[in-house]
């Protein structure tokens, strides 16, 4: 227990954060409830120096995960509260200012930071998880306060259906996965990831393959886990939810869930290992996983990236074309789960885990900078209240009329493009260079052929600000009153263009996150398991 304790500094501090941001959010002075976006600020950067000096290795086939999905979690929680800052409380902090007496129980500041820090709470442990019981209660912290975060998000009655919608697909998800865990521990006899992965390597050596019992659970807790990540068959709820929430909550919706879900299958395929195939250790030509789970694992991003780039050229909404753009990410992303952690010392190129995870960062910033220019305009709607641009129309001329915001979304579309020499090319190379190390050719040709239809919607969001005329029919559009939000657009551009010169070092400590300890189970039904680690464990660290 102590153990578990000293891997939990990182948590322990945004926990007491989260605490103290409750009582202040619901002090009567104006200025004290002000203090939540600082507090909450403070409480990350705390978190993320205790998660770079603090957190250990841990006992799981994935043990170097934490520390880099810790401070990742941090640094762009970060951005993410720059991007927040004004949506709770706004109109009624308005009425308190005019005059009418401050009544907590209307008020939802504190409710909100702190389910902002709940959220970020469960990725951090999510990151690392070593147990099936750990990774459930994990997943259900970061998604359950999202439910509320999209729903209070504004006041129109969108905001209220979308976090119904969120809500009902987001617990059948739950079910799901945990129905898959409750059969991978039937068929394991483990909860513990280690176990687990004994246990499977211990029945392919003894008959050849694992039990049926533990593939349907893990096939079936990857498909449930497929709803945090937005992946086919559970994307339906993305486009809805994305428009219907503010837009800094849909950024936050991008990231946060999306991470979790990442981290989690990347943990759960870790159980089974990738297999070298080829003509021997010296030279292979390829690893997989298990091919019932390979084949799975290769239809859901085919159809993924597919379904997410296709369906977004027929949107003239931002953020539903944002939205269908975070269901085809996810795609790409799996391709880099299907390559697998690649030879042992193998660096980013060769390494698909590796990828995934330097990709995260990559589309956490590239993606979040899309959303702050929406975040940043507003115009009066029918009904009075403050209402985000949301149509592509809205961005006509933006470089001229707005040159912040408009080169803001120049870069950030081009970046999640994968334009070189912008952020979002470097971290889309290594997907392709370790699958083709994987010897998943045909899979790279789909990721390739998504990746060209991609162009035709993001250089719409990038030829829209750049090339064209502002609209004169849409002059009421106005900036909001909270400077913070353009701040997170400026850094996220700034990121797209920085972290592409100076990522080397991050990319090698993805690289490094990714390392499998233990044992992989044979790709080949008929072979025995193979006896020496997928990756070096480097003895005498």
């Amino acid at each position: 227990m102590i153990e578990k304790i000293h891997a939990l500094w990182p948590e322990i501090a945004l926990l007491i954060t989260t605490c103290f941001v409750m009582v202040v959010g619901l002090s009567p002075k104006r200025e004290n409830r002000q203090l939540c976006a600082p507090l909450s600020g403070l409480g990350l950067i705390i978190a993320g120096v205790l998660a770079a000096m603090t957190t250990p290795e841990i006992h799981s086939p994935l043990g170097h995960l934490a520390m880099y999905g810790k401070v990742l979690v941090a640094g762009v929680g970060l951005l993410l509260l720059l991007l927040i800052v004004g949506i709770a409380d706004r109109e009624y902090e308005a009425q308190v200012s005019r005059g009418v007496l401050f009544d907590a129980i209307r008020s939802t500041r504190a409710e909100f930071y702190s389910f902002f820090l709940f959220s970020l709470t469960g990725l951090m442990l999510c990151a690392g998880a070593d147990d099936l019981i750990w990774l459930f209660l994990a997943l259900e912290l970061t998604s359950l306060p999202t439910y509320v975060m999209v729903t209070i998000s504004t006041q129109r009655n969108r905001s209220m259906e979308a976090g119904v919608k969120y809500f009902f697909l987001g617990a059948l998800g739950a079910a799901v996965f945990l129905y898959g865990f409750a059969l991978l521990y039937g068929g394991t006899g483990q909860t513990n990831l280690s176990g687990i992965q004994e246990a499977l390597a211990r029945q392919a050596a003894a008959t050849g393959h694992i039990n049926t019992i533990a593939m349907v659970g893990l096939i079936v807790s990857i498909l449930g886990v497929c709803f945090k990540i937005a992946a086919v068959p559970m994307h339906f709820y993305t486009p809805d939810v994305y428009q219907g929430a503010a837009a800094p909550v849909a950024a936050f919706l991008a990231f946060v869930p999306k991470t979790a879900g990442f981290f989690a299958i990347m943990l759960l395929t870790s159980t089974v290992g990738w297999h070298f195939v080829g003509p021997g250790e010296s030279g292979p030509v390829g690893h997989s996983l298990p091919e019932t789970l390979r084949i799975t694992l290769w239809v859901i991003a085919a159809a993924t990236m597919t379904v997410g780039n296709v369906l977004a050229i027929l949107q003239q909404s931002v953020k539903r074309i944002l939205a269908y753009s975070s269901i085809a990410h996810s795609g790409y992303m799996l391709v880099g789960v299907i390559a697998g952690p690649g030879k042992p010392g193998s660096g980013l190129g060769d390494n698909g885990l590796g990828a995934v995870l330097f990709y995260l960062l990559c589309y956490g910033v590239m993606n979040m900078g899309a959303f702050a220019v929406l975040a940043c305009l507003e115009r009066t709607g029918a009904d009075g209240l403050p209402e985000e641009i949301d149509s592509v129309a809205d961005l006509r001329g933006l470089c001229q009329t707005r040159p912040v915001l408009g080169w803001v979304m120049v870069l950030s579309s081009m970046g999640l493009l994968g334009l070189p020499p912008l952020l979002g090319f470097f971290g889309k190379v290594p997907l392709f260079t370790s699958a083709i190390a994987a010897g998943e050719v045909p899979l790279v040709i789909v990721l390739g052929i998504n990746s060209a239809i991609a162009a035709y919607y993001y250089l719409r969001l990038a030829a829209a600000p750049m090339l064209e005329s502002a609209d004169a029919k849409r002059a009421d559009v106005a900036p909001v009153p909270f400077p913070t939000r353009r701040v997170a657009g400026v850094l996220s551009a700034a990121g797209v263009v920085v972290l592409a010169v100076v990522g080397g070092p991050v990319g090698e400590e993805a690289a490094k996150a990714a390392r499998v300890e233990g044992t992989a189970v044979a790709a080949d039904p008929t072979a025995p398991a193979p006896t020496k680690p997928l990756v070096r464990t480097d003895e005498g660290r």
